[in-house]
């Protein structure tokens, strides 16, 4: 292992470690107070994510460990459920037109009292502030996981002029470098990008904070076992009949 892999270790560390002291101050406790709101209401938790931030709302929404009441927004939506062609998949086309919010909702079913967790490195691109602005107008409340360290440092591409960290009630720094890597090689050359590490841990911090929360109200919270061990599908289906037709889980 070279020096530059080792130097990776505490980069993400340190990061993570910060993320955690701030949960243990009571810094997720807003966005736990909202999601479990969301879930007493009735509704479900709508994560949205474009590009890496993708992996994002895999964490949330249909893992082993995870909150059954959650759905994976995605752009493709307007393709597989919608009226766009496949091609327009390629590129950051979709990611930075806003026109794509109107229809990402049309095929998508959203209960009222449904809230939203949107994640965005930059949060700057048109149909991450989009979608914000958007679940804002319809009542909603949107938690942003974004860098703001990055976010403050470019311009916003929505017309709105907006960031996704403007729209949010709550926000959730990712604390990841502008440009998102931590480290170079060669002639200054960027590696080591840690957003995701980051991003995925907060997932985990507000599910732990979410089912801890449910557990105390003397509920049994409704999370997913791994599919892979015995009784699996049979307790995750039952738990997923409770949502029919509000959540999508796709291969």
């Amino acid at each position: 292992m070279t020096s530059t892999m080792t130097a990776f270790l505490p980069e993400a560390t340190s990061r993570l470690e910060r993320l955690a002291a701030d949960a243990a101050d009571g810094a997720l406790d807003p966005a736990i107070d909202l999601i479990v709101d969301a879930l007493a209401a009735g509704g479900i938790v709508q994560a949205f994510g474009t590009g890496h931030s993708q992996a994002f709302a895999m964490e949330i929404a249909g893992r082993a460990g995870g909150l059954i009441p959650t759905n994976s927004i995605a752009l493709r939506d307007v393709v597989l459920y919608g009226s766009h062609d496949p091609s327009e998949l390629e590129g950051p086309h979709l990611e930075r037109d806003p026109s794509v919010v109107d229809e990402l909702f049309e095929v998508s079913t959203i209960n009222p009292a449904d809230v939203f967790i949107i994640a965005s490195n930059s949060g700057v691109n048109g149909s991450v502030v989009g979608i914000a602005l958007a679940a804002k107008q319809r009542g909603h409340k949107v938690i942003a996981v974004t860098s703001l360290e990055h976010t403050n440092a470019v311009t916003p591409k929505h017309p709105s002029g907006r960031r996704l960290a403007d729209v949010a009630d709550v926000v959730i720094d990712t604390l990841a470098p502008f440009g998102d890597t931590t480290l170079t090689v060669g002639d200054g050359i960027g590696v080591g990008a840690v957003s995701s590490i980051t991003a995925a841990f907060i997932a985990q911090l507000l599910t732990i904070g979410v089912a801890e929360r449910i557990v105390e109200t003397g509920a049994v919270p409704p999370i997913y076992i791994s599919a892979n061990r015995p009784g699996g599908d049979e307790h995750n289906l039952a738990l997923e009949n409770l949502y029919r037709d509000r959540i999508r889980r796709t291969a």
